[in-house]
């Protein structure tokens, strides 16, 4: 039976057992960062089978346009109608979304890119609300005095997708169909929703729930134009087209429209009103510059790795352990440090120079470089990381009240993503431009190697094996040479982490006396579910 609690006369609602109910939220964050690692090893056999390569981008970005666009509104239904029930639904949804897009082709081969793209976009609806809701989750049942202890396993979980992802795509490549690819995701996420549905019991609020149906449309259609620039621009369209300018101008409206609807409606998708707090505007900047200067650089990370280095697609999951070490050993250490001390601002400021230093490091990477030395460049990337992408979400639910702790969630996630997709479009344009301009500084036009237009889908070891001895050797320093510049554009962005970080302000974190006395102020009733 369901029971009316009221926080000012029932301020300590009893919390589920954490020892029990983190696994079912860990094994979903491994559902969705494990995914895009083992799908993106098997991509090359996926489209080998069902053919389409001129599509194969749309695969990736249909399910990056279904996360960024499902993130926000993820975190905003969690707020309204119940943590529990929303996190469940967005599993299911993905694991319907995996069972398709390991399906795609089956009845209709002829059509089986065009399927795959679609369902795609499905998992990617559901995938949006796999990190946000654990996060929103574990943010209502530990204050953030406490919660800071619990980063070194969140961590953890990410260092193993990160590491195990390319490692099991590489072997299902091998020795299995592709389309376990997906299918792995089945029992592991079926796990997590008995394992969360037998434990996990939070208090709901009661509210006279409103969805901004409108809003969420403005950005949705606002932010998929953006990710078609990225997507598009340089590639299939020039910067300067009508067709991209055309998508900017949409986006940049239809996004201006957004944020006036979300200061008239009762319900916004996005509270503008959170970014009045200055830590929250803050730890956003840095998000944004981090996803923009990390993912953004570190994406080619691997295919350095497998063309100048020589190492295996599979392996090339090998040699990025010594950064999820650093990001892992750190993450751990600011956790605890933050648990006993209550301090965390020194965290983002020194991460942020980590980081900045480490960039500086991955710009004298050449054809030269050893695997010991770019390992060392990765252990500061890795450190510097992890004193910061846990620590900022902490700071950034620590800011804003407990009603927009889902929001809260979401949209640090949201513009973490945001400046990832910019990140990844702007590097990619400038590595392959580098590469091109570097083959024809050293090769006269009609001479071998002269003349080739080379993009990053086309650069597999494989390939490059083809290539005439001096074309290869021409190629392999062109990566080495584009690969180091992208990292000093990173540069440019991961000084300002710093920067922000400076005037970010030691609030003290909430803690078990501080939840209860909001409580006690708090007088929104709540449901208690059993």
């Amino acid at each position: 039976m369901t029971e009316v609690l009221d926080r000012a006369s029932s301020p300590n609602i009893p919390k589920p057992n954490l020892k029990v109910v983190l696994p079912g939220l860990m094994l979903a964050i491994l559902l969705a960062m494990l995914d895009n690692m083992i799908v993106g090893t098997a991509m090359p056999r996926i489209v080998g089978e069902l053919g389409g390569l001129d599509k194969l981008s749309w695969v990736v970005t249909a399910y990056v346009l279904g996360t960024t666009i499902s993130t926000p509104i993820w975190g905003k239904l969690g707020d309204l109608y119940g943590r529990k029930t929303i996190f469940m639904v967005s599993i299911v949804i993905f694991l319907i979304g995996s069972a398709l897009s390991g399906a795609a082709g089956e009845i209709d081969p002829g059509s089986g890119m065009t399927q795959l793209i679609a369902f795609r976009a499905l998992q990617g609806l559901g995938g949006g609300g796999l990190m946000v809701g654990a996060m929103a989750i574990i943010g209502d049942l530990v204050p953030p005095r406490e919660r800071g202890k619990y980063q070194g396993m969140m961590a953890a979980i990410m260092g193993i997708a990160m590491i195990g992802g390319p490692l099991i795509g590489g072997f299902i490549t091998d020795h299995a169909d592709w389309r376990w690819a997906f299918y792995i995701n089945l029992p592991i996420g079926g796990v997590a929703l008995l394992v969360l549905a037998s434990t996990l019991h939070l208090p709901k609020y009661r509210t006279e729930h409103r969805i901004d149906w409108i809003g969420a449309a403005l950005l949705s259609v606002g932010v998929t134009a953006l990710v078609l620039i990225t997507t598009w621009g340089g590639s299939k369209y020039a910067w300067g087209s009508k067709e991209i300018i055309g998508l900017a101008i949409v986006g940049v409206v239809l996004l201006a429209v957004f944020l006036w609807t979300q200061t008239r409606v009762a319900e916004p998708i996005l509270p503008l009103g959170i970014f009045r707090n200055r830590n929250f505007s803050l730890v956003s900047i840095i998000g944004f510059m981090v996803g923009f200067a990390m993912f953004g650089a570190i994406s080619f990370l691997p295919l350095y790795m497998q063309t100048v280095q020589g190492a295996s697609a599979t392996n090339s999951g090998l040699l990025l352990l010594p950064m999820m070490l650093g990001m892992m050993v750190t993450s751990v250490f600011a956790g605890r440090t933050i648990t006993k001390t209550g301090k965390y601002r020194a965290f983002p400021i020194v991460g942020g120079v980590v980081l900045a230093v480490s960039m500086y490091l991955l710009t004298r990477l050449d054809v030269d470089t050893s695997r010991t030395e770019s390992s060392i460049y990765m252990v500061l990337l890795g450190v510097g990381m992890g004193f910061l992408m846990q620590t900022t979400m902490l700071i950034a639910q620590n800011s804003v009240d407990r009603k927009d702790l889902g929001v809260s969630s979401s949209t640090a996630t949201f513009v973490r993503s945001i400046g990832g997709s910019f990140g990844v479009s702007l590097f990619g344009a400038v590595f392959v431009n580098r590469l091109k301009d570097d083959i024809a500084a050293h090769v006269p036009a009609g001479a071998a190697g002269g003349g080739m237009n080379f993009s990053v889908g086309e650069l597999q070891p494989t390939q490059l094996d083809k290539l005439p001895a001096a074309a290869k050797e021409l190629v392999v320093h062109g990566i080495a040479f584009a690969t180091s510049g992208l990292f000093w554009w990173a540069l440019g962005f991961a000084i300002l982490v710093p920067v922000a970080a400076w005037f970010i302000k030691e609030v003290p974190l909430r803690g078990h006396e501080a939840e209860g006395a909001e409580g006690e102020s708090d007088v929104r009733p709540l449901v208690a579910v059993d």
